[in-house]
C-alpha cells in the first residue's frame, strides 16, 4: 500500500477514550498522522514540542487545560495552526476572537465522516 498523499499530522484531545480512539482510527484511515492526547495539559504539552501539527481537533470540556485554552494557547505558539473544538453543548458559542481565528466548532453527537470531511477541508484535502 502507498504512503497517503497528504502527509498531514492531527492532534485530537478528548478524555472520553472511547470517542478519543474512534475519532483517531478514522483519521488514520483517511491518511492523517494522528497524535493523541488524554486531555488538554497533555495537548499542550504536544503542541510545545517539535512534533508537526496541522490541525488540532479538541473538546471543550476537559479536565485540567479546557478546549479554548488549548486552541489559545497552540495559535500562541503555532500560527498557522488550524483549529476544530467538539461540543455536546449545542448552546456553547464559539467566542469571536476564536472565530476571526479561523477557529471551527463541530457539535456532539456528530457524524464521524464528517469530522473527517471537516478535517480534509480545513487541511485544504477536500
Amino acid at each position: 500500500m502507498s504512503e497517503p498523499e497528504h502527509h498531514r499530522t492531527i492532534l485530537v484531545a478528548e478524555d472520553e477514550g472511547m470517542l478519543r480512539m474512534a475519532a483517531i482510527e478514522l483519521l488514520e484511515d483517511a491518511g492523517y498522522r494522528v497524535l493523541e492526547a488524554f486531555d488538554g495539559d497533555r495537548g499542550y504539552e504536544i503542541l510545545r514540542s517539535e512534533a508537526p501539527v496541522d490541525l488540532l481537533i479538541s473538546d471543550i470540556k476537559m479536565p485540567g487545560r479546557n478546549g479554548y485554552q488549548l486552541a489559545e494557547a497552540g495559535l500562541a505558539l503555532r500560527p498557522k495552526l488550524r483549529v476544530l473544538l467538539m461540543t455536546g453543548y449545542a448552546q456553547e458559542p464559539l467566542p469571536p476572537a476564536m472565530r476571526s481565528a479561523g477557529v471551527e466548532i463541530i457539535y456532539k453527537p456528530f457524524d464521524f465522516d464528517a469530522l473527517v470531511e471537516t478535517a480534509g477541508r480545513m487541511l485544504g484535502n477536500a
